[in-house]
Formats: C-alpha cells, structure tokens, sequence
C-alpha cells in the first residue's frame, strides 16, 4: 500500500533513503558538467577531426543507454546528414570514415570490449563513456576518448551522463549545437524544484509519482524525442518502484485497439462518480509526453488530447526555455526522482533490512 503521508514528510524521506538515491539523482547537473569538462581535457574535439564521418554508429548496452541512444538519433533527426545508426555491436562494415559513440556502466563489459577494438582496429574515431577499469577501458585505451564517471551514481541513475557524453560528440562533430551550461543549469533547477523538502503539490516529482500510484502508466510519446524520454521513464519506474509501463509513440499506440479503447475508458470523465475500485486489474494513467515544438508538434499534441481528453499532457516547453535536448532530460529527471519517490512510499525502496540492486 501506499503511504503517501511519508512523501510530505522530510525526515521519514530521509530515513527510508538509506541509500542517498534521491540525492544522487539530484546529482544530474554535475553530471552533465563533470562530462563536459571530461571532453574538453581529453581532447575531444582533436578526437573527433573536423572531417565529417561516413556514419555516426552509437553503441548500446544494457541499462540507460539505449534510451539515451534513441534520444540522441531524435534529437538529430531526418535532417542530419550523417546516417545513424544504433546497435548493440560494433557492425562489421566500421572503418576508419565513421564515428563511434559508446555508453557503459558495467566495467567487465567484455561485449563492448570486443566492439571496441574491432573499432578502433579499423581506425575508427571513437568516444566512450565507461568505467576506467575493466575490458573496454583497456580496449580503449590510447585509442579512444573515454570519459570516465566523475560524479557517481547509482546504476540506473547515469541518464544525464550518457545524454551529456553523446551530446559533446555531437557538438564535436558540428552536428548538432547544444549549450550544455544551459542543460546542467536546468537540471539544477529541476532538483531544486523536486527537492523531498518541498510539498507535493508544489513538487512536480512528486505529483507525478501520486498520479502514478495505484495505476499502469502508459507512457505515450507525442514526438520522437519525448518517446525515447518514455522509453527511459519506463526503466526508472521498473528500477526504483516496481511499475511496470507500457510505451509507444501516439501513432503505434493508436493502431492497438484494445488498449486504445482502455485508454479512451480510463480518460473518460463520462461518469465522475465511477468508483475505480469497481474496475478489474489495475486502471490505466496515460501521460501523453511532448517535447518538441512547432507546427507538427502542436497538430500531434492536439489529436491526442481530442481523443484522449482526460490524458495527463506532460509538456516542458510550457514551464522552461531551452532547446529540445534539455527539454527532454529535464523530463528523463524528473521521471528518475517520481520513480524514487513512488518506490519509497510504496515501500519497494529503503527501510530496515533492504537492500535496493539499483543501490549496489
């Protein structure tokens, strides 16, 4: 059951949070920095040429990683002129003409080893956020760019790492410009706003999390962009709070008709004196997430929430200024914190005698 008077109050937080998972989440904007500052004195723009890469190859491994790959491809978009291409190994055709972005927080990562210096044999430029020890650290070694993890965190928790150590290979590369000043600046302000001293209703987190509880998130993406940040929202919540949700952007959700029509049912608000109680299973919460703006976004954005007209809108383009890469990982933050929060007042987090993977 919930306890959903543990969430209001600071001290019982603290308490509960005997691993610091609230706090080390809170360490996104360090995070981005410290990845920054890791990039600049290791040389990455001297990594990284000024030649344009046949292909940009992002390597994902188990974890945040390939939801911090997806977002980087959306954030780049059809217009980017470099193919992009996602695998979990290095494809076999790589050579000296592409690029090689990787993410790992597993330092005996023998898998990404093995990709790593099959790369680099080739000659391929590469970059690669990972532990300094272990198989790939060795296989990059004076051969690649690493960044190593400056703030640490709790596994489950490096999103605005592998996000921040993509986006400086794509500024490297003049792919794409993101002020990653700006990005941490924000996440800062995004902890601050989620902090456990603040009361629910002033604390988006937290409010998330209450809407959250008691419910099957789905997590419906309205642009690219903001379903790679459900794709992560999902693992927080599956990590830290033991919910299990289902995503998909709009356009895949719709064309499942059972769900669909259980989603219309659930946003309804036909009949306001419906005890939810009296439904079988557990009642669906949809959160219809948006990131982008512009002309197609708004189109999209407006569809759904004619069709879906009691779906919770998640939009942060109406409460910060920013581009679309901070955007999405003030959101990705946030649903980090809701996760935490939902999984301690639901008891799947902290107390006596508990011991959280996600904590080791």
């Amino acid at each position: 059951m919930l306890d959903d008077t543990l969430l209001d109050d600071p001290r019982r937080l603290q308490d509960a949070d005997g691993g610091g998972l609230l706090r080390a989440a809170a360490l996104a904007g360090a995070q981005v920095r410290s990845t920054a500052e890791a990039a600049a004195e290791g040389g990455i723009d001297r990594v990284i040429g000024s030649d344009r890469p046949r292909a940009l190859v992002l390597l994902t491994r188990p974890g945040v990683g390939p939801a911090g790959a997806q977002l980087l491809a959306a954030l780049l978009g059809p217009a980017c002129p470099v193919p992009v291409v996602i695998a979990d190994v290095v494809p076999g055709w790589v050579g000296a003409l592409d690029v090689v972005f990787a993410y790992t927080d597993d330092p005996g990562d023998g898998v990404l080893a093995e990709s790593v210096g099959l790369a680099t044999r080739r000659g391929a430029r590469m970059v690669m956020a990972a532990p300094e020890d272990g198989p790939a650290a060795q296989a990059a070694a004076g051969r690649a760019l690493l960044l190593p993890q400056r703030v640490p965190v709790p596994h489950g928790l490096g999103f605005a790492r592998v996000l921040a150590a993509g986006l400086v290979t794509l500024n490297a590369l003049g792919l794409l410009r993101t002020d990653l000043d700006a990005l941490a600046d924000e996440l800062d302000r995004e902890a601050e706003r989620d902090h456990p001293m603040h009361e629910s209703f002033v604390n988006p987190a937290k409010s998330l999390a209450l809407r959250l509880a008691d419910r099957t998130p789905l997590l419906w993406g309205l642009d690219h962009a903001a379903t790679a940040v459900a794709a992560h929202g999902a693992l927080a919540l599956a990590s830290f709070s033991g919910v299990v949700a289902d995503v998909a952007g709009y356009p895949q959700a719709v064309i499942r008709p059972a769900l669909h029509r259980a989603a219309i049912s659930a946003t309804s608000q036909a009949d306001i004196f419906a005890d939810p109680d009296d439904d079988e299973g557990v009642p669906p919460r949809v959160l219809l997430l948006a990131v982008s703006k512009g002309p197609v976004a708004d189109a999209a954005r407006r569809a759904a929430s004619e069709s879906l007209r009691g779906a919770d809108v998640i939009a942060p383009a109406e409460e910060v200024a920013g581009d679309e890469a901070l955007r999405a990982a003030l959101l990705a933050v946030r649903f980090d914190l809701a996760a935490l929060y939902l999984g301690l007042a639901a008891g799947r987090l902290g107390g006596p005698g508990f011991v959280s993977p996600a904590a080791r």
